[in-house]
């Protein structure tokens, strides 16, 4: 069958994907099949996945609410809890209105699918996440990808009052920062609507871990539609957007897989509820965080390594070609570290990547004894 021919070239092209057997996973380490590594691949930013106070609420919760939500949020599963949530996203984040999604893919689907009709433009930079890609390509409107960061070419592109302006407030697989001083000046300019995807800066970035906009000194109304993530920094999973009140009024009558998908479970929403007010506070979390990354890329700069230009917790070590890329990735794991590999069609042809992701939960041994892996493993 076709599909057998398809596996069958990718796993010739070293492009093949197949599910790890994990056991266990946290910020700083992962066991499969028996087996400890330290995990330099996950999102656990700031190691709360195994945080007490984010399963006491999550047991509380279950005991309370049990264990769904039951229905819809428009029917009968938007529960206190979720309320009480969005509330506190909404003031933390300075927002007026919040809503929750199962997932970060999700929200993005249902916003740019029901916001954008035949007469709108979508404006993407061209290393958006594939959530918002797709979305695009599904949306009605007519969609147009600018270069990386490239202000001078989405500002020949735009045209006034058309459409909507897309960026990430981290890029997930590079690591760096989308230009929000620029892209927020060429959105006012051109009265275009403007949307962060701060799935990887929220919580991390910024005065109380607000995110991108903050850490930049962006006013968050300079942005009209807010999304981000709760299965990073936050340690749990799950979405949200934020905007006006009017938006969020907007997308509860027209967002299709808010409408029809059963809302997060309630033990969920008071997992995510614990660690929104942890993260507000975490600043000692964020420090260990900001020396991991400042240990890791000195320690790399002394090594034949080609790290790509990030200064938050994704840095991108660039090989280029493919099996290389999977061969220094499971050298690796022959000595205990897991590290994702990360290759087309996730990231350009050519451009393949061990993507090494740190968490305040490592230590200063954890990463001296990444990089003495990595110099064995490059050599």
């Amino acid at each position: 069958m076709p599909f057998n021919l398809s596996l069958a070239e990718r796993e010739a092209a070293g492009l093949r994907r197949r599910l790890p057997a994990v056991d266990n996973v946290n910020g700083r380490q992962l066991v499969s099949q028996g087996k400890a590594y330290l995990n330099f691949a996950g999102n656990d930013y700031l190691g709360l996945s195994q945080a007490p106070e984010l399963i006491k609420a999550t047991a509380h919760a279950a005991h309370e609410f049990g264990v769904g939500a039951v229905a819809s949020p428009l029917v009968v599963g938007h529960h206190a809890i979720h309320r009480e949530l969005e509330a506190e996203l909404a003031d933390w984040l300075g927002l007026e209105a919040v809503m929750l999604f199962s997932s970060g893919f999700s929200a993005n689907q249902a916003l740019i699918k029901a916001l954008l009709t035949k007469e709108h433009t979508l404006w993407q930079d061209r290393l958006n996440h594939a959530s918002l890609q797709e979305a695009g390509l599904l949306s009605p409107a007519r969609m147009q990808r600018f270069a990386h960061n490239d202000m001078a070419q989405l500002a020949a592109k735009l045209k006034p009052q058309s459409g909507l302006i897309v960026s990430e407030g981290v890029f997930s697989m590079d690591g760096d920062q989308g230009d929000w001083q620029g892209l927020s000046q060429l959105a006012a300019h051109s009265q275009n609507w403007l949307m962060i995807d701060d799935a990887h800066g929220l919580g991390v970035l910024g005065k109380q871990g607000r995110g991108t906009l903050s850490e930049q000194g962006i006013a968050a109304d300079s942005v009209q539609v807010h999304m981000g993530t709760f299965g990073k920094a936050l340690g749990v999973s799950g979405a949200f957007i934020g905007g006006s009140r009017a938006l969020i009024d907007y997308l509860h009558n027209h967002a299709r897989s808010y409408v029809y998908s059963t809302h997060l479970p309630p033990p969920q929403a008071a997992a995510i509820l614990a660690a929104v007010r942890v993260v507000q506070t975490a600043n000692q979390p964020r420090e260990q965080l900001q020396a991991r990354i400042a240990q890791f890329t000195a320690g790399a700069a002394q090594l034949p390594l080609t790290l790509m230009p990030s200064t938050t917790a994704i840095q991108p070590l660039l090989v280029g070609e493919e099996q290389a890329c999977m061969q220094i990735a499971n050298q690796l794991r022959e000595r205990g570290f897991w590290v994702g590999a990360i290759r087309p069609p996730t990231v350009p042809k050519g451009s393949a990547r061990l993507r090494i992701t740190l968490s305040a939960a490592h230590s200063k041994e954890d990463l001296n004894a990444l990089l003495s892996a990595l110099a064995v493993g490059i050599a």
